[in-house]
């Protein structure tokens, strides 16, 4: 019998099948089987578990700090002693080699032991004595309930960016997670329930587009984010804005890296091929772009091929596997188009993942492997667009501010890179190039959990990036609060106004 995979609403599994909201299948990408069915939530769902959320909002706002960070050490302890599970579950669900879940997993833990410092990042200003006897000080409270709608290709580490931060500062939380691999969501709400959180502080509704627009319409919701494609961000930030949310929306992106003729060579092939295939190029912080200024091209593009050739291609349990199938047949036919399309336009394939072998045999599984393709022509739709599969574009340029134009030109400012060895270039590079996440000879400059993650231009909509710093002032709004306290002795209240005698 195939899994079902439901809701979590106020500390339980709601035990639903495909009703009036339907259901969708879940696949094993490696085999192309139907695997399970998640069952798709009617807006009677979402705001149950919306009600759920707001109902445990007075109590967890009103729970103190030192009790919100026991509950958070103890989800931290259950996620670190279940992350092989996790794994497992993505690996199945997604594609990915379990290498490459862990480190999905561990990404998220990141971003838990960063919430578990939560009296530390809520402390606010005092100022004594403003005016005569008259203090002055600032605190930051929680929103409410608040609501994150998560993507396919990292079902575990995207909501981690989101709920620990959320309610770790006292507000209650609703996950929409992608209907493709839904089922770490469940075993996520489940290691919360152990670690005592209180039920209805965490929900998990699982869904599509109505799903989506319940959440952004709903009056109880004050904040939502996401992590998706530019268009759907787009379309979250409108309109959840336009329903007066506080939106936080990251979108897509086309990631270059700059190679200088001075850099070493087999370190940047080494970069290009774990950044440009990890995870099957299904991130939005994968390198898709190299920008090899002359005239390095033709012997980087021979170090990479090198490195290509011995990857190995197989499902996401197997260990010998070094990168997995795409998430469906439907985006793996859409990435390999872009072969035909660059083609087309004048690039040369190289590498043809489409012919990649897979270890065990191909199957009906939905497999591309690593595809490189030299001499693509800048501006071309190979170049600029998001193709988010594992497609790596050499573009050759002349010169460090050509391949910079490039990058500042295109619509995404996600992240990118450079590799050199000049100090003086790098430095240049990080204050010119418009993009809002930087690696000098690092390839994929993911920040750290204690700093925060977003990008410019068409991949961020709003004005806050998530977790850091910056994710506790979206999931708070400040007060400042002025007093004055009578000293004992003075026998009655004065409030300084003139009197008659």
């Amino acid at each position: 019998m195939t899994k079902l995979v439901d809701h979590w609403i106020d500390g339980t599994r709601t035990g639903a099948v495909a009703g009036p909201g339907g259901g969708a299948d879940i696949f094993n990408p490696a085999t192309g089987e139907v695997e399970g069915q998640v069952v798709l939530a009617t807006v009677e769902e979402v705001d149950a578990a919306v009600a759920a959320a707001a109902r445990a909002f007075p109590g967890w706002r009103d729970t103190s700090l030192t009790r919100r960070t026991q509950v958070l050490f103890r989800f931290r302890e259950l996620l670190d002693r279940h992350r092989d599970d996790v794994a497992a579950l993505i690996s199945a669900e997604h594609g990915k080699v379990h290498s490459d879940a862990l480190g999905e997993v561990a990404r998220g833990l990141e971003v838990v032991e960063f919430a578990c410092g939560i009296p530390h990042l809520l402390k606010g200003g005092f100022s004594e004595n403003v005016s005569t006897r008259v203090d002055s000080y600032s605190i930051r409270q929680p929103l409410g309930v608040v609501a994150g709608i998560a993507p396919f290709n990292f079902p575990a580490m995207v909501p981690m960016w989101m709920f620990p931060i959320a309610i770790a500062c006292g507000n209650t939380f609703v996950l929409k997670p992608s209907e493709r691999d839904p089922s770490a969501s469940l075993l996520i709400a489940e290691l919360w329930q152990r670690a005592r959180l209180p039920d209805g502080v965490f929900n998990v509704v699982q869904g599509d587009k109505v799903a989506v627009d319940r959440l952004l319409a709903h009056p109880e919701v004050k904040a939502v984010s996401f992590v998706g494609s530019t268009p759907i961000a787009r379309y979250v930030y409108e309109t959840g804005t336009a329903h007066g949310k506080r939106v936080q929306a990251l979108g897509g992106a086309k990631n270059h890296m700059l190679v200088l003729p001075d850099a070493d060579l087999d370190l940047v092939a080494d970069s290009a091929v774990s950044a440009g295939f990890g995870s099957a190029g299904e991130r939005c912080m994968a390198i898709s772009v190299v920008l090899a200024v002359d005239p390095v091209g033709d012997e980087l593009v021979e170090k990479i091929v090198s490195r290509v050739r011995d990857l190995v291609i197989g499902p996401g349990d197997d260990p010998r596997s070094e990168m997995g199938p795409l998430v469906t047949a439907a985006h793996r036919d859409k990435v390999a188009s872009y072969l035909d399309i660059g083609v087309q336009e004048g690039a040369k394939i190289v590498v043809d993942g489409r012919e990649a072998p897979v270890t065990g045999g191909r199957g009906n599984g939905f497999w591309m492997g690593p595809t490189v393709l030299d001499h693509v022509p800048p501006g071309s739709r190979v170049h600029r667009e998001e193709i988010f599969g594992p497609v790596l574009s050499i573009v050759r340029v002349r010169s460090y501010e050509e391949g910079l134009g490039l990058i500042n030109s295109g619509e995404y400012g996600n992240g990118t890179a450079i590799f050199t060895n000049d100090g003086g270039a790098a430095r240049r590079f990080q204050n010119e190039v418009e993009v809002g996440m930087i690696g000098i000879n690092v390839p994929i400059p993911v920040p750290m959990a204690f700093y925060s993650f977003g990008g410019w231009k068409d991949s961020l909509f709003g004005d806050t990036h998530v977790h850091g710093t910056e994710g506790v002032h979206f999931y708070t709004r400040g007060k400042v609060v002025t007093s004055r306290w009578l000293d004992p002795s003075h026998g009655g209240i004065n409030l300084g106004f003139p009197t008659n005698a």
